[in-house]
């Protein structure tokens, strides 16, 4: 009955923006694959926020008022509300995590988490655990591409074909000696002989190293000629030294620092205070947790413990007991120092 009020969910748009480098949604790992029952614990308004966010690509923006300007149905507050929720049913923690870098820089960067698998406060703990002492240069080197070494080709297997030999070995003219022959075509006064054009050679092959294309070499000799041409090779030797284009710059990319993660602590989804200074229960601060339960569940939606039958837990410890919320939320307020 409750699926049933769920069925057209929204789904992001490809406008929807991407956070900084490094930063936005990331995944937790080893989910389960999409499914139905996915968010059958949450309610209507929750479950669609969460199909939202599942679909969102790593890397896009996660905060409420992102997500609230991509939605078509729900604006900031009851975005940021929901969010509170899916964190509070364990899909979705934001955690700050302290970097350092080889060159003894430091900063704090957070984290926001998700997981379309419905994870026990146990599992996230760990989970934040585990992130200590982790490898993230490439997470915090935006801009600097690491060099990988290419695979060389499989060699072609050889073929059983007959070959006819020939007398003499015929070479291929170079790039630059085909630029500098077709300059004729150009303009018929640079009619350059193979002479010229195997003597000039070198002039052209650098041009070509430079980075000008043959119809550069073409345009250099034949733009503004005289009416008469004498000798187009002595012109085009004097056009090819005098116009030669500098050098290309070389670019030198600077090799990763290497960074690594010195130190994790839980942050507040909604309002980023984290345990320094605030206890974090199920991932929201004491604060943001009674305004979240504040409003209340959202109209129409009847949860599930007040349903016949008992409550499926999703593979978390308890799941076969039947819950009491009043119960629930009063523990979650005492565990905050709230009660």
């Amino acid at each position: 009955m409750v699926a049933s009020a769920y069925l057209s969910p929204a789904l992001p748009s490809p406008s929807h923006p991407m956070a900084k480098t490094g930063y936005g949604k990331r995944s937790a790992g080893d989910e389960d694959p999409h499914a139905d029952p996915d968010f059958a614990h949450l309610s209507p308004r929750d479950r669609e926020i969460a199909v939202f966010v599942d679909h969102l690509e790593d890397g896009h923006a996660m905060g409420y008022k992102a997500i609230a300007a991509e939605h078509p149905r729900y604006g900031q507050q009851a975005v940021r509300t929901s969010l509170g929720r899916i964190t509070l049913a364990g899909h979705l923690r934001w955690i700050k995590e302290h970097i350092t870098v080889e060159d003894n820089s430091m900063r704090w960067v957070t984290r926001t988490y998700w997981s379309r698998t419905r994870r026990s406060a146990e599992w996230w703990e760990d989970f934040a655990r585990e992130r200590h002492g982790k490898d993230v240069t490439e997470d915090y080197m935006p801009g600097l591409a690491r060099v990988e070494q290419a695979e060389e080709p499989a060699p072609e297997p050889e073929r059983a074909e007959q070959v006819e030999p020939v007398d003499e070995p015929v070479d291929e003219p170079s790039t630059a000696y085909e630029a500098l022959a077709e300059v004729r075509r150009a303009d018929a006064r640079m009619s350059l002989s193979d002479s010229d054009c195997r003597s000039l050679e070198h002039l052209a092959a650098e041009w070509l190293n430079r980075g000008a294309t043959p119809g550069d070499i073409s345009r250099a000799l034949t733009d503004g000629l005289p009416p008469d041409v004498t000798n187009p090779g002595g012109l085009a030797r004097n056009r090819l030294e005098k116009k030669m284009p500098p050098k290309k710059a070389k670019i030198r990319q600077k090799a990763a620092r290497r960074a690594r993660v010195s130190r994790v602590i839980m942050a507040c989804g909604l309002c980023d205070a984290d345990e320094r200074t605030t206890k974090i229960v199920g991932g929201l601060c004491g604060e943001c947790l009674a305004a979240v339960e504040a409003e209340g569940p959202v109209p129409g939606y009847v949860p599930e413990t007040f349903l016949p039958g008992q409550r499926s837990g999703g593979g978390l410890p308890g799941a076969d007991e039947v819950i009491d919320v009043t119960d629930r939320v009063n523990a979650l307020r005492r565990a905050a120092g709230l009660l």
